[in-house]
């Protein structure tokens, strides 16, 4: 009587044990707009302000697991307008870069007056054109190709890429360059996100001193 008791209290204890894991992995699981069940919500969920999310319901994450009840934590600033996270520039301010850069308004037809444009890159430092080579080879050869010649492997494809030695480029300015980079022209897209404006002044002094001369 013993041994079957012993039997039976194991055989119960491993089928509670199995039930037990069992529901842990399927409360695992997720579907549809059931994200699954959370078990440690303080590691993922923002307790601090989120510039980028606001959570204005005051009650959210008054709970110390997922199963107390799901939601997000409370985020907003009750000390800001609105409970906003982000507080508003000061009115007339422009943002500028860790260099001093404003941002580029001019249009894509705004080329002539690009063009007058100064680079704010110092002219007697080497290291800008070995910067300006790299980004060229980088963004510009495939198009281009490596001497500008516009005979890139681009350009097999898309037939009109441009020769920047050609008599057509010879007196463009740096201005010029830079607004064609970051506005696009022609067959050329724009590179103004792919390039910050540091690099694509880089890119016009090595194409003026270098490609074109």
């Amino acid at each position: 009587m013993d041994k079957l008791k012993r039997t039976i209290s194991r055989f119960l204890l491993s089928l509670s044990a199995f039930a037990f894991v069992a529901y842990g992995l399927s409360s695992c699981a997720a579907k549809g707009d059931y994200t699954g069940t959370e078990y440690a919500p303080q590691m993922y969920h923002s307790v601090p302000y989120e510039g980028l999310s606001q959570i204005q319901d005051k009650e959210a994450g008054n709970f110390i697991t997922s199963i107390d009840g799901p939601g997000e934590f409370y985020t907003s600033n009750p000390n800001n307008p609105n409970e906003m996270n982000m507080r508003a520039p000061v009115p007339n301010t422009v943002p500028r870069n860790k260099n001093g850069y404003t941002p580029y308004r001019l249009a894509t037809e705004d080329l002539e007056t690009a063009a007058g444009n100064i680079n704010p890159l110092p002219t007697d430092n080497p290291q800008i054109i070995v910067d300006g080579k790299l980004l060229f080879d980088r963004f510009c050869e495939h198009c281009h190709g490596p001497k500008g010649l516009g005979d890139g492997l681009v350009a097999d494809k898309y037939p009109g890429v441009a020769n920047l030695t050609g008599l057509a480029y010879q007196d463009i300015t740096e201005g010029h360059i830079f607004h064609v980079i970051t506005m696009g022209k022609g067959l050329m897209g724009a590179h103004g996100s792919q390039l910050s404006p540091e690099e694509r002044w880089k890119i016009a002094r090595y194409i003026n001193e270098v490609i074109q001369k």
